[in-house]
């Protein structure tokens, strides 16, 4: 038996590896990475890309001298390559991302802007037609705020805060609810509505346009990334979907369950 990992006192062998990895349920991780890597393969870095990140992965596993390093590449039977491959694959992964979706990310913020742009409102919820519209001609009159309205009436959490809410991105908030918030004058309050089982107030504070920053550029450029991998996993064979889930056992496999 030809020892690939040492765990205490146990020996874990190469042909144990698999059945080990069905049994823990890591095939599904498994395949997943090796997706990306197949992905990132064509990807390199340069030199200094490469020994910066040796050295964040060193400090990080306290490999503080080339005696423990090479101690480290020998237990997990790792040649120099493959640590630097390991070493530099975030890196690697965040190259992928931009060569691939990282010229196309002004068009594909402006299609999505309208679900990134954030929102603060006030908010009065009740479940009586009549209350709603009473609390409204109160406020629109002038006879008691919102804020106070809300604490005292509304039936959700907001009437801890004096009914405001957010800001939250518009794209987070039930589409027709998203569009009477958009299109509603800032600081003038609706007529009540009727939502779900209750009927509401509502009065939009403030819009908060989203802007294209490092931070939004991060995000999106995730976004199309998930996107990608989800797609990839249609590829999968039969078999590998089961392990991911991805879509239900073949025909004949639900007919035995079935049976």
């Amino acid at each position: 038996m030809t020892t690939v990992l040492q765990i205490g006192n146990r020996a874990i062998a190469a042909s144990e590896i698999i059945p080990l990895l069905a049994s823990y349920n890591i095939i599904p991780q498994l395949l997943c990475e090796s997706i990306i890597d197949q992905a990132i393969a064509p990807i390199t870095c340069t030199k200094e890309e490469t020994a910066d990140a040796l050295e964040q992965f060193y400090q990080h596993w306290d490999l503080t001298s080339e005696d423990k390093r090479q101690a480290w590449r020998e237990r997990y039977g790792l040649t120099q390559e493959q640590l630097e491959l390991m070493a530099t694959r975030k890196l690697r992964i965040e190259k992928f991302k931009q060569a691939s979706w990282g010229h196309q990310l002004e068009s594909y913020f402006l299609k999505r802007k309208r679900q990134l742009d954030k929102v603060i409102y006030s908010l009065i919820r009740t479940e009586q037609r009549g209350t709603a519209n009473e609390l409204y001609f109160r406020i629109k009159e002038g006879e008691q705020s919102f804020a106070e309205l809300a604490s005292e009436y509304s039936i959700g959490p907001e009437a801890q805060t004096g009914g405001i809410i957010g800001p939250v991105e518009l794209g987070s908030v039930a589409p027709n609810f998203a569009q009477l918030l958009y299109t509603s004058q800032v600081g003038v309050i609706q007529p009540p509505v009727p939502f779900g089982e209750s009927w509401v107030i509502v009065r939009t504070e403030k819009l908060v346009p989203a802007q294209l920053d490092n931070f939004m550029r991060q995000r999106l450029l995730q976004e199309n990334f998930e996107a990608w991998f989800k797609q990839q996993l249609t590829q999968l064979s039969p078999e590998e979907k089961i392990w991911m889930g991805v879509n239900a056992k073949p025909a004949q496999v639900q007919e035995a369950n079935v049976a």
